[in-house]
């Protein structure tokens, strides 16, 4: 059995953190959303084609996977240009030999989930979700599809498109035709595939797209709830731990820090004294996170420091930043609206009453930096000290 995996588009959307790396490589538990969806595919799978862009970037895939996966054979399929899903899969047709899995490589799906949809060939998984009109949206009769609109304002249905099928080999016969956006997408196959067969629906437990920034937090959360109690590090007397806690090796705790599970926290890191980690809360391998910092519900990516006094909320802080003391990330508008974001020049709803910043890799902020609910600054940009941001820094 064959899988697909769509790992070459820009994700323009995840920015500031698609700038130093594609967006399924960003780290959650400290794996890439990459590894996290092989690892579901591992044993159900014989071969696994992931889907690349013919620049450098393709590199840190190949070096990331490298032999790791023994039972999965990983192939590549190179995206000369990019003109699509469709045409994503189109790169790879020369590789497949008759019927075929396909995931997006940008969200994350689980193993039960796959399973079920192998067992229901031709098939399409959906979701049940509260905001449909932001998906494609599966309308189906007696699990059979009858039909997917593409964020329609007025859902029939909602049954969000995961963008994952078990197809065959024969859906990249049809003839279609670019979209408004100038690019073919696979979701015109399946309309063309659905007006001739029957093409069966799985209504998964689990599926989470990570579109955005903030999604990363729901990603995140998903997991550390699944998360299995593990101590490999140091925890100095004076600590108080509850919930299931994740340590890595070399990592120390010091006196007097509080950390109430779900919190992750990865190898070699130094925490404390006298922290306070709250739920939710993910730190990569190598970090310092000084005295009387307060983390909640946030990722830090590895080797990141953040030094004494420090509030960080709601927030996705990149690798190799360092946020001096004092910095205070708001995450909650006076009003109590939703926080609102500029994505690609608009702004956007994030839907969410917190939500923090997002700094990209190698930030570097000044003592005293007080940042703005839903701000964002740009990879290797830096503030002075006492700087208040009230816009994204670029």
């Amino acid at each position: 059995m064959q899988a697909i995996i769509l790992t070459a588009g820009k994700g323009e959307r995840m920015q500031p953190l698609s700038f130093e790396k594609q967006k399924h490589l960003i780290r959650i538990l400290g794996k890439t959303i990459l590894e996290h969806n092989l690892d579901q595919l591992d044993g159900l799978i014989n071969e696994v084609i992931l889907v690349i862009r013919p620049d450098g970037k393709c590199k840190e895939i190949r070096d990331l996977i490298g032999n790791r996966y023994k039972r999965l054979k990983i192939k590549y399929a190179i995206q000369e240009k990019l003109l699509g899903t469709a045409d994503a899969v189109k790169c790879s047709s020369s590789l497949l030999k008759d019927r075929f899995l396909l995931l997006n490589g940008d969200d994350l799906y689980d193993k039960k989930d796959i399973q079920k949809v192998l067992k229901s060939f031709p098939c399409l998984l959906a979701k049940e979700v509260k905001q449909p009109q932001f998906f494609g949206v599966v309308e189906a009769e007696k699990g059979i599809v009858k039909s997917l609109i593409e964020k329609p304002l007025k859902p029939k249905s909602n049954l969000a498109n995961s963008g994952l099928y078990f197809l065959p080999k024969e859906i990249l016969n049809y003839s279609i035709k670019k979209s408004s956006r100038g690019e073919y997408e696979f979701t015109d196959y399946i309309k063309q595939f659905i007006k001739e067969q029957k093409l069966n629906i799985v209504k998964a437990k689990r599926w989470i797209p990570v579109s955005y920034c903030w999604n990363l937090l729901e990603a995140n959360n998903a997991l550390l709830s699944e998360a299995k109690k593990l101590n490999q590090g140091k925890i100095e007397q004076g600590c108080h731990i509850s919930g299931e806690i994740i340590i890595g090796k070399g990592t120390v705790v010091k006196s007097g820090t509080y950390i109430e599970g779900p919190v992750w926290i990865g190898k070699d890191c130094i925490i404390g004294p006298n922290c306070f980690l709250k739920k939710f809360t993910s730190i990569g391998d190598n970090c310092r996170i000084g005295q009387a910092v307060e983390v909640k519900n946030s990722l830090i990516g590895k080797n990141t420091n953040v030094a004494h006094l420090s509030y960080v909320g709601d927030s996705i802080i990149g690798e190799n930043c360092n946020l001096g003391a004092g910095t205070i990330t708001a995450n909650l508008r006076h009003d109590g609206e939703t926080i609102k974001t500029e994505i690609k020049n608009k702004l956007v709803d994030t839907k969410r009453r917190k939500f923090g910043t997002v700094l990209g890799d190698g930030v570097k902020i000044g003592i005293g930096t007080l940042i703005y609910p839903g701000r964002k600054i740009w990879p290797n940009k830096a503030t002075d000290p006492g700087a208040i941001i009230k816009k994204d820094v670029r």
